[in-house]
This record gives structure tokens, sequence and C-alpha cells, in this order.
């Protein structure tokens, strides 16, 4: 890729400018693996270039990841000590900071470390930093997931040329700006119309207010429930003060909170799960009266089983998400083993928390209101992705009227 420096250096700009929007008197966190240090300075110099107060810097490192994993006791993996809690804590707190979060690495780093383990550290880690996955959550800080590319993560994708690194590599790179819309004239007018696009089917359906989705495919018959004065979102969110943020770059999603206690019947996946270091194939659920009463899968079904019945609410969904089955991500018929870019290739859901914003009024409410109302409370979310050419999604009405929302994967609005 001739013109990889120039593209990198857009991409950067284009996540400091349009996905966490980077203003004057700004904080930032970034946290990144170290073999993306080059985009790292980037972004630094981009978010400087805005006003930024001070940028910070989180440096993740997949070998020492691994090493910790295989040589640390689970009691010490798991504990976060007090004075990164207080350092998180405080810049949520007292300095509202904004948290761009680069995901990269080998979505198989941690195989053949114990089940039990991961998913003990994983819980631990997620509760001991509750303020921040709440103002994330909730969106009362501006924050966006993207995406690097390194070898480890490429060779999975590009099996092809899993002995030719550079190659392989600068393939993975050319998806992510050709998702991310870096190769347009202008990337941020890009996005602005494609935000405009997806905002215009989010509208639709809050003004319907279906109070059931059905969704139908092979091996699919789902139906979820939807609570009343729910909210559907799409690329763009903001923050209590009125400030624009792209949470996931790229995106290609409209989603919402499902009622948790209205979901019944059974779904099988359509593509592989990076969860935890491993890979999660085939999955298959069954639901009765909101809550999973059966979870297996063809590979890594002890890691899912383990996720759901050992973590308090994640025996519930939070989150269902609409996606074009025609959508840029999908059309390219790659397999990403990463959730950011396979969940925006497909119907999704979503175990576990849901998202407090897609209710009226939710992020006033307390966990327990929110229960009230409908939604999952939980330490964790992660999506699992559903959709395909063959699924059909219907909109019901309180009275029963069906509506057409998906036919053959695509949008039938």
């Amino acid at each position: 890729m001739k013109n990889f420096n120039e593209l990198l250096d857009r991409y950067a700009h284009l996540l400091i400018n349009k996905g966490v929007n980077v203003e004057a008197g700004d904080n930032l966190m970034i946290y990144i693996e170290t073999q993306n240090a080059p985009l790292g300075r980037l972004l630094a110099k981009h978010a400087y270039a805005n006003g930024a107060e001070r940028v910070y810097f989180t440096w993740r490192d997949e070998v020492i990841q691994r090493l910790e994993y295989e040589n640390v006791d689970t009691e010490n993996l798991a504990n976060v000590p007090d004075y990164e809690i207080d350092r998180q804590n405080d810049l949520i707190k007292n300095k509202k900071i904004s948290r761009l979060s680069i995901v990269s690495g080998d979505p198989d780093l941690l195989n053949g470390i114990a089940n039990e383990k991961i998913d003990t550290v994983q819980n631990k880690r997620s509760q001991s930093l509750k303020m921040v996955r709440q103002a994330t959550m909730n969106d009362d800080i501006k924050w966006t997931v993207a995406a690097a590319a390194d070898f480890g993560w490429a060779k999975h994708i590009f099996s092809d040329l899993a002995d030719q690194a550079e190659k392989a590599t600068m393939a993975l790179w050319e998806e992510i700006f050709k998702t991310c819309r870096v190769y347009a004239d202008d990337p941020v007018d890009a996005w602005n119309q494609h935000r405009d696009t997806l905002d215009a089917h989010a509208d639709y359906l809050n003004k319907e207010q279906f109070s059931e989705l059905h969704y139908r495919a092979p091996g699919t018959d789902l139906h979820v429930g939807l609570p009343k004065n729910h909210i559907w979102m799409s690329a763009e969110s903001f923050t209590p003060e009125n400030r624009p943020f792209i949470a996931n770059m790229p995106t290609e999603e409209v989603f919402t909170a499902p009622d948790t206690r209205r979901i019944s019947g059974h779904v099988t996946s359509t593509k592989p799960l990076a969860y935890a270091g491993t890979t999660i194939e085939n999955i298959y659920v069954e639901f009765e009266d909101g809550q999973i009463t059966k979870i297996t899968a063809d590979k890594g079904q002890q890691i899912i089983q383990d996720l759901v019945f050992n973590n308090d609410g994640a025996r519930g969904l939070g989150e269902v998400a609409l996606v074009a089955h025609d959508s840029p991500i999908s059309q390219s018929n790659l397999i990403f083993y990463n959730t950011l870019f396979d969940e925006n290739a497909s119907n999704h859901l979503a175990i576990g928390a849901a998202y407090p914003t897609t209710i009226e009024n939710g992020t006033k409410l307390s966990e327990e209101e929110l229960a009230q109302e409908g939604l999952n409370i939980s330490p964790v979310h992660v999506d699992f992705m559903i959709g395909s050419a063959e699924m059909d999604v219907d909109g019901i009405t309180a009275n029963g009227e069906r509506k057409a929302i998906f036919r053959k994967g695509n949008w039938a609005l």
C-alpha cells in the first residue's frame, strides 16, 4: 500500500474529529496495543491539534497478557489495584474524560487457558471498574471503539496469507479503511451521510413503537418483546451536554433494548464470536420467560456457558440490533473474528446489560427502576451475530398487527 502513511493519518484524523470528537479543553484516554504505537502517536497529534488538554494512554501488550494468564494466579490477575480504580474514577468524575479504544490482536490469544480463569478475571475486573462501565453505557462521556490491524488478527481473516505477515496485515488495513470510509474524498462528510441514512430507519422504528419483534430464519424462531417508550439508536450518540460522538467505527446498526422479561423461542448464530481470547462457533440458544434456558456451541461451549450462567444478569438480553445483509462489511464476505466488525455485518443480540440510553429518561433511572421497565442489568455485554440473507423480521404492534421490517436479510421499510 503505497500511500499507507497518508491513509493512516486520515484514519487518525477521522477517529479524533468524527469518532470521539475531541474539542478544545477535552481530556482523552486512548487504550491501544503496543504494536499499534504509530497510530497512537497520530491520534495524540490530532487530539492536541484540536486543543485537547491532555491525552492519556493505557498501553496493552498481548504477549504480556498471555504470559500473565499463564503465570499469575486467578485471584491476583483478577484484582484491580485501588490506585487504578481511583485513577479511572477520578478521570471520569473530575475530567469527564473521553475514551478511545483501539481493538486489535489475535482472537485466539488465550486458547488453552482454563475457561474458569478467563471468566473470573473478566467478571471481577468489570465489576471493579463499574463507574467507568456505567459512564460509558449511559453516554455520560464521549467514547469510541475502533480497530487497528496486526498480523495476529489478520492471519485468521486471510488464511491464504498466513505465511506473509506484511501482506496479510495490509489487507486488513485496507478493509478497515474501506469500512470506515477513509477512502472517501471527505471521510467526515461521508460519515454524516451514512449517519443520516441510519437515522431514517431509527426514526421510523421509534414512531412505530412496536411491542415485539419476531425473527425467523433457518435455526431461528424468536420473539423479543420491547419495553414501552424504547428508543432506537443509530450511529451518532450524544452526551448529556449534547456533545456528539460515534461509539463504533465502523457501524451499520440500528439498535435498542429488549424487554428482558418477554423473550421466547430459539436462535442460532451465523458468525463466529471472538470473546475472551477464544473463538466460539455455531451458538444455539433457547429462551423461556425472557431467560436463557439452554446454550450450546460447536466450539467454545464451556466459555459461552460460563459467561451466561456465572455472571449476574447474563441469562437475559440487553440489546437487539438490526443490520442490513447488504451492508459493506457483510458484502466483503469476510469473517473478521472481531465483534466490532462482525456485528456490523449481521443482525445481532447482546447477552447481558442494556444501554440505559435506549429507553426514555433511562439515564435518570436507578438500576432497580430500569429493571422494572424491563431493561436487563448485568456487568457483561457480549454481542453475538444471528443475521443472514434468509432472515425475516416482523414488528408486532400492541394490537397484534404485523409489519415487515426485514425481508431476506435487508430492510423492508
